[in-house]
């Protein structure tokens, strides 16, 4: 994603009440995909980037202090209570 992008980006805290949480399930209990279908094709269409790079694991595990971006609009920031 580039620098401009994150100007405009929207930002999240997505609390997490486990040791992680994968990839897909984080996109659908975020609200940015509506199912967990389509959190998979947004995965398989290059839409995901965590911490940074580019992701393509669907079951990625995600713990605390990593961030995805999604779409480069959104971004979601995982954090412990």
């Amino acid at each position: 994603y580039s620098l401009n992008s994150l100007i405009c980006m929207q930002s999240q805290n997505f609390i997490l009440k486990t040791e992680y949480i994968d990839l897909s399930q984080l996109l659908k209990a975020s609200g940015l995909a509506m199912s967990g279908g389509e959190a998979k094709m947004f995965i398989t269409d290059g839409l995901v980037f965590v911490n940074g790079e580019i992701e393509f694991r669907k079951r990625r595990k995600l713990r605390s202090g990593d961030e995805v971006v999604f779409d480069n609009e959104n971004k979601v920031c995982i954090i412990t209570d």
